[in-house]
């Protein structure tokens, strides 16, 4: 069963998320992958909000360009951890997004990464790292990764 689910506003959004789904792989934590609009289909991220946490969704990363409402849609839906992917889709090239998803109002928090690939791949591993508090082999799985790039870097 899947433990995060990776939300994009639009299909062309997965190439840019290719490092998030590649790291989460490479971590062993499963994950579904739902592509949906804030602005076209509010109805469906309401009822995906609503409905995530007795699939047994316990992290959502969604990803998102310009305005960049639906981390924040998502998170006004549910209690589950939401971490914001701010993509450079726009003129600003992501800045727009990065805004959009840091400036929350109090009480409806949604964590928030760098702009593109390594803001990306940063989402997986903050998942991890939200997992591992309860699953033992996520907290190995990561630790794993962490003590690899330690090693890189002798």
């Amino acid at each position: 069963m899947p433990l995060v689910a990776v939300v994009m506003g639009s299909k062309s959004d997965t190439e840019s998320m290719r490092s998030t789904l590649e790291a989460l792989g490479k971590l062993g934590i499963d994950y579904e992958l739902i592509v949906m609009s804030a602005h076209r289909n509010p109805e469906k991220v309401r009822s995906f909000g609503l409905d995530a946490r007795g699939r047994g969704i316990e992290v959502i990363i969604a990803a998102a360009g310009g305005a960049a409402h639906l981390p924040g849609v998502i998170a006004s839906w549910t209690t589950i951890p939401v971490i914001g992917v701010p993509l450079a889709g726009s003129e600003l090239n992501g800045l727009d997004a990065l805004y959009s998803i840091v400036q929350m109002p109090a009480g409806v928090p949604v964590a928030c990464v760098a702009i593109g690939s390594a803001g990306a791949k940063n989402a997986a591993y903050l998942a991890a790292e939200i997992l591992g508090l309860k699953h033992d082999e996520i907290r190995n799985s990561y630790e794993k990764y962490r003590s690899d790039l330690q090693g890189d870097n002798k």
